[in-house]
């Protein structure tokens, strides 16, 4: 690979990076938000909601905005808007009556932002001339983890020196890293898909029933993957009853290491093992995570389950999309667009569902209800290799 695309693929790792923040240091502030503004387990749920409901729709967009702008335009202006959102985050709060209001507003402009993250990086690194694809595609989605690792420690370390009434501090700095990524891709060359190159349609997609079982392999990885990585610092803090730094380090930073060394050790096995055969395996053992956190009473065993759930969801996202690209090969933009607005909707409902069951009833029992998702993970992947023996 050249020198000049390679500046792109770094580009396209601090995307994910930039994505890693969105998604998860807010998170964080969990306790700080309920304390200083009195917020339910439900109102903190609906964050999460509203911001991948956000980058929901903008898949669902974003393949009629890479016809006007194309790729390298679209990267850009998802680093602008999180680099805006970002900093509303940081000042509408302190401007605006309502602030409830204030973040919501803030976090969907940046939802935005790393919506067209999602959909448009994934294809612009598959269109890159390289040989191990899926390898590539492995360790790109591995830089969401190493982000959300340095997300988590620099939060921790920011509130640590802040205080948690300074809050509003730490997503202007965040802002910092769009604002850099933001002329990375300006510089950055990007392979642009040939506009005669023929491209199924939602609807011939959709058609096929090997494509639905990959649209709902999508939810169900989303709603694995950030219901354990958004809720597990206050289940360490509050049902364990540790500290907020050892709750942070233990739950969604100890997460995403596991979740970023398996995606490493795809990588390098992608082309010697059956993706759908390990997809069972690691879904099984994400249930039995699941299920463990919920019940086990035992402090240490039940911090290391939360952090081996990562390693079991690690090839849920980047596996599903490197299989669906090679099963579908005119899937293009449409494809990837259907995915993550899939794996959105999951990354919607997993955290917000288990926020209302544990209103209801306790935070254990919202950890056990999400653990549905990969029992319909196994029962998904089972009938896509039904199909495939077809």
């Amino acid at each position: 690979m050249s020198k000049s695309f390679t500046v792109t693929k770094v580009a396209c790792y601090i995307g994910y990076i930039v994505q890693a923040i969105v998604n998860n240091f807010l998170p964080i502030l969990f306790i700080a938000l309920q304390d200083i503004y009195a917020l339910n387990y439900e109102q903190l749920g609906r964050i999460i909601l509203v911001n991948f409901l956000t980058q929901m729709a903008t898949d669902f967009f974003t393949p009629k905005i890479l016809k006007y702008i194309g790729y390298k335009r679209a990267c850009v202006l998802a680093q602008i808007s999180a680099f805006i959102g970002l900093c509303l985050l940081g000042i509408l709060p302190r401007i605006m009556h309502n602030t409830y209001l204030a973040i919501l507003i803030a976090m969907t402009i940046t939802a935005f932002g790393s919506g067209l993250i999602e959909v448009v990086i994934s294809p612009m690194v598959e269109m890159l001339p390289t040989k191990n694809k899926v390898g590539n595609m492995a360790v790109l989605h591995s830089f969401y983890c190493w982000g959300q690792v340095f997300t988590v420690l620099v939060t921790t370390a920011m509130i640590f020196i802040t205080g948690f009434n300074n809050w509003a501090y730490i997503p202007l700095i965040w802002s910092l890293v769009p604002l850099f990524n933001f002329f990375m891709f300006l510089k950055s060359p990007v392979i642009e898909p040939e506009k005669e190159q023929k491209q199924d349609s939602f609807k011939k997609l959709f058609s096929s029933r090997r494509f639905r079982c990959y649209l709902i392999m999508m939810l169900c990885a989303g709603a694995s993957e950030i219901a354990m990585a958004q809720w597990a610092s206050m289940f360490a803090q509050q049902t364990l009853n540790v500290s907020k730094t050892i709750g942070d380090l233990a739950g969604p930073c100890a997460f995403a290491i596991f979740m970023g060394a398996g995606r490493i050790w795809y990588a390098k096995i992608s082309d010697r093992i059956s993706f759908k055969k390990l997809m069972v395996i690691l879904s099984s053992l994400c249930f039995i995570c699941y299920v463990t956190v919920a019940f086990c009473q035992i402090q240490f065993i039940a911090l290391i389950f939360c952090a081996l759930c990562g390693f079991t969801v690690s090839i849920f996202w980047p596996g599903t999309y490197s299989a669906g690209a090679k099963d579908f090969k005119n899937g293009g933009a449409v494809m990837f667009s259907a995915f993550a607005m899939l794996g959105d909707i999951g990354c919607s409902i997993g955290p917000w569902l288990l926020g209302v069951v544990a209103d209801k009833l306790e935070l254990k029992f919202g950890f056990l209800t999400v653990a549905i998702f990969p029992v319909a993970m196994i029962i998904a992947t089972l009938i896509s290799v039904k199909e495939d023996k077809k």
